[in-house]
């Protein structure tokens, strides 16, 4: 029996694998992800296929290329399944039957009128107001795909067309992933690279370097939803927003909490931007105006209730992430989970400096997990409307709050298979050391790195979905550059995660949960081929002005 076919072989990953030779590991490990996209972007090959297929071959790879044991490739594949199924659809589902449960009571109609009223009967407000502030806000305090999923189903609910929504939402949310749930995807990055106690620079590095970019975003919303009439009507909007939320990042960052950085941005950003809805009414075509309602016969009360889904998901997910008066909520939450090495796995696998690998370690979350926030949110929300009728003209049931559930799990089977097969893929890549290989490649670039160090993060977000896994994967790369080079440390973790919020966009796992949200399911090569340029061109720009820091003439960029 081969070496490969042993599951006791204890497996060490190498960035050499592939005939003793870097660059062509590199390019070997390349080869299931550039085939996603291919199949996907090219050919439209639906997105479930192009995920078993390039799980297939990732796999192959890991075993012929990399000599991982097959037992050890398939079974780092099934914890990535299983992550996929358990964390990932989980909050996918759930967000998904939160909107449901507005569309099945009735009140849809009056969601989109009081976000009519709001942004001044402008479809475009309105959906940059969601886009760009509120996604932001459920995006620092829950991260792991809800902010996606909830705001899609949101702007769907507004009246915008489906991939316009899920393309607004994704490019939107970009700029808030690396300080999302609280800001872990700094503070983890910061571990792995040996910044464990100054977390804070690193977070306070990228807060100098996202204003940058989030005073355009809202402008390149603008541009997606109706082009060059958009921004010549709107620009006030966008400019004030886009102010609020780069002055919130950095001002949250260095003078309040950097968990907070997003959180606080993003609440700042939608209070100006109201504040100038208050005093200034945009030019509005009428092809863009919110569909009439019934806004003389909206009450308190049911603006309360139509908008009940969103307003008490934000309190759970706050009380959840920041109570920590006489309980320590999060803690206490955090308590529940439970961890165990992944049979068959957990022990076998490597590090380069010869100790178990603390990957293979599972956590299965209960009352910690999003999903299960929004679950309770959704169980609040199907109580309080079965109360509730609002004089008889939304007569709703627990029993059918339940019925759409199931309806709702049904309809987004296939959408659960794209996700948990997505999230095999990116596992077998990482454990089997093919997205390390393509970072180690990267970093003999010399000086030039400092230009590639963002693109690490793109690349390594855009496999596993998750800023998080990208700075757990080359945290200890960026640092070991930066001792070489004498470049800093701090820049090239942070850049790392900005970069991985950019990369996001073009994740099969985003892509994936945004189709699923607007209910286009199948539309995944569409918003791949349009989402595409947007993350190509701000990681980019990142890649200049992360080189241009390290070279000294955006030096101030640098916290220290």
């Amino acid at each position: 029996m081969t070496a490969p076919l042993l599951l006791q072989s204890a497996f060490t990953p190498s960035t050499t694998a592939v005939a003793g030779s870097l660059p062509l590991s590199a390019l070997l490990a390349l080869v299931p992800l550039v085939l996603f996209f291919v199949m996907l972007g090219v050919f439209k090959v639906a997105t479930h296929w192009c995920a078993l297929v390039s799980l297939a071959v990732a796999v192959a790879v890991a075993v012929f290329g990399f000599h991982m044991p097959v037992a050890l490739s398939v079974l780092s594949a099934t914890q990535g399944g299983t992550f996929g199924l358990l964390v990932i659809s989980y909050i996918v589902v759930m967000a998904v039957w939160l909107y449901d449960l507005t569309e099945a009571s009735g009140r849809g109609q009056d969601v989109r009128t009081v976000f009519s009223l709001v942004g001044k009967g402008d479809v475009r407000v309105q959906a940059l107001l969601v886009a760009f502030a509120f996604c932001g806000l459920m995006e620092g305090l829950a991260g792991f795909g809800a902010p996606v999923a909830i705001t899609c189903a949101m702007l769907l609910a507004l009246g915008l067309p489906p991939v316009k929504a899920a393309l607004a939402t994704m490019v939107g949310n970009s700029l808030n992933v690396g300080f999302g749930a609280m800001a872990i995807p700094m503070t983890a990055t910061a571990k792995i690279g040996g910044m464990e106690e100054s977390a804070a620079l690193v977070a306070q590095t990228g807060a100098r370097i996202t204003p940058l970019f989030l005073v355009v975003v809202p402008f390149l919303l603008l541009a997606m939803l109706d082009g060059v009439r958009g921004l010549r009507q709107l620009w006030p909007v966008a400019l004030v927003a886009g102010l609020g939320m780069g002055g919130g990042h950095l001002v949250t960052a260095h003078f309040l909490s950097y968990e907070l950085t997003a959180v606080v941005a993003s609440l700042l950003s939608f209070a100006l931007s109201a504040g100038l809805l208050v005093v200034w009414t945009p030019t509005t075509p009428e092809e863009h105006r919110s569909e009439p309602g019934a806004g003389k016969e909206l009450t308190a009360s049911r603006i309360t209730l139509a908008l009940l889904p969103y307003w008490f998901v934000v309190l759970v997910f706050a009380v959840a992430k920041l109570w920590r008066f006489g309980v320590d909520v999060p803690a206490a939450l955090k308590a529940t989970d439970v961890k165990f090495g992944w049979p068959g796995l957990d022990g076998m696998l490597m590090t380069a400096a010869g100790k178990p690998s603390t990957d293979t370690v599972y956590t299965l979350s209960s009352l910690s997990s999003p999903g299960t926030m929004i679950l309770l949110a959704g169980l609040v929300v199907t109580a309080v409307y079965a109360l509730t009728s609002s004089g008889g003209v939304f007569p709703f049931t627990v029993g059918e709050g339940l019925r759409t559930l199931g309806r709702t799990v049904v309809k987004l089977r296939m959408a659960i298979l794209t996700i948990v097969a997505v999230m095999a893929l990116a596992y077998a890549m990482n454990f089997s050391g093919q997205t390390v290989a393509v970072g180690t490649f990267l970093a003999t670039t010399g000086a030039a790195f400092a230009f590639f160090a963002p693109v690490l993060g793109w690349v390594g977000t855009a496999v596993t979905g998750s800023a998080t896994s990208s700075g757990a994967l080359f945290g200890s790369l960026h640092s070991t550059v930066a001792a070489q080079t004498g470049m800093s440390t701090q820049l090239l973790l942070g850049v790392n995660e900005v970069g991985g919020g950019m990369g996001k966009i073009i994740s099969p796992q985003n892509l994936a949960i945004a189709a699923t949200a607007v209910k286009a399911e199948g539309s995944e090569p569409e918003l791949l081929r349009k989402a595409l340029p947007w993350s190509l061109g701000l990681v980019a720009v990142l890649g200049v002005v992360t080189f241009l820091a390290a070279q000294g003439t955006l030096g101030f960029l640098i916290a220290n």
